[in-house]
């Protein structure tokens, strides 16, 4: 009896949910327990999918990314549009990770200040974890990992965060957060590995390509004494048809070595030159070209005198402690190249 005066209770309250009159909700002995049953185990039919929040709030922005103007200014309107459009900020991650796509685009992949502005999407105060456990399970781990990305990415293109970059993760996601941690790591290795490359590559490369191909050289040449000459500056020519000719600039390098050994080679024997061979200087390709010769088998190597040449040193005592299972023996390929004479970059590398 206890249990078909509960059935009977809950059936006068899924009656009451759908709208149905007290009288005909109740029911005697098992149509009453069949009605029952039915109504706590079924569900109404599924209806047509409806389009999420999230989805049509960042369908709007993809045309104003797809636009002709991409710059800076255009770049950082598209965030106020949609951080002034909305208080709660829904579909953040989906704006901040189709931003991400676009920031080549626009040409801001290195605007610290940009990264800050994308940080500054995401809602204050709302992904803060209240307790342990909520620090212990990864709260709102979508929210986290899209901001990982934002910081891998500045971590991609060489870009330390400063401490306007800090007070948004704080604000954000509280002190004991993934992109907190990951900020950290940043900033104890950024300084660190910042200066080691002793032949940094300037950030903004030279627009001329006579200094651009001047600066290559220099990086290329393994002697401080070498010197660059320009044969050729870029000029255009107007032929006698009418037509105009472009010619390109020629800028070689020569270290006063290599002048010695090209007033002593045979004038017999051939030279060649070889390239172009492609240097990468952060997103520029250049190619550059050597003068060489095939290797003289009857040329003798001169004798260094070890007391008079800076090479080596005067006196050189190492006490290395070897064990006996150690080989002493090199495995090295003797291979005999040619000397190389000169070196040049042309305007075009064909």
């Amino acid at each position: 009896m206890r249990t078909l005066r509960f059935l009977i209770s809950a059936r006068h309250l899924c009656a009451r949910g759908r709208g149905i009159p007290a009288g005909q909700a109740l029911g005697t002995g098992n149509n009453a327990q069949k009605q029952v049953t039915c109504c706590l185990h079924t569900s109404p039919p599924p209806g047509p999918p409806q389009a999420t929040s999230s989805a049509g709030s960042v369908t709007p922005y993809e045309d104003v990314f797809q636009r002709e103007q991409r710059n800076k200014a255009s770049f950082v309107e598209v965030l106020d549009l949609y951080c002034n459009r909305d208080v709660r900020r829904r579909g953040h991650v989906e704006i901040i990770e189709a931003a991400l796509r676009w920031m080549t685009e626009f040409g801001v992949e290195k605007d610290l200040e940009v990264y800050n502005k994308l940080l500054d999407v995401f809602p204050k105060e709302v992904f803060v974890p209240q307790n342990y456990i909520q620090r212990m399970f990864n709260h709102y781990p979508r929210q986290q990992e899209c901001a990982i990305r934002v910081l891998e990415q500045m971590e991609n293109y060489g870009i330390t965060p400063n401490k306007q970059t800090c007070f948004l993760l704080l604000q954000i996601f509280g002190a004991r957060s993934h992109p907190i941690r990951k900020y950290q790591r940043m900033m104890y290795w950024f300084p660190r590995f910042k200066h080691t490359n002793p032949f940094p590559v300037p950030a903004e490369l030279p627009a001329d390509p006579v200094e651009l191909s001047r600066m290559c050289l220099h990086r290329i040449a393994n002697d401080l004494d070498s010197r660059v000459a320009v044969y050729q500056m870029p000029y255009t020519e107007k032929c006698d048809d009418g037509k105009e000719r472009e010619h390109l600039h020629v800028v070689g390098i020569q270290s006063p070595s290599q002048v010695s050994l090209l007033a002593a080679h045979n004038p017999s024997t051939p030279v060649y030159v070889e390239g172009p061979f492609p240097l990468w200087l952060r997103k520029t390709c250049v190619y550059y070209y050597i003068l060489r010769a095939d290797p003289d088998p009857m040329r003798k190597e001169e004798e260094i005198d070890n007391e008079r040449s800076l090479y080596y040193p005067l006196s050189l005592d190492l006490e290395l402690d070897r064990d006996l299972g150690d080989d002493d023996s090199f495995d090295v390929d003797d291979v005999e190249e040619g000397p190389v004479f000169a070196m040049c970059m042309a305007g075009s590398a064909y």
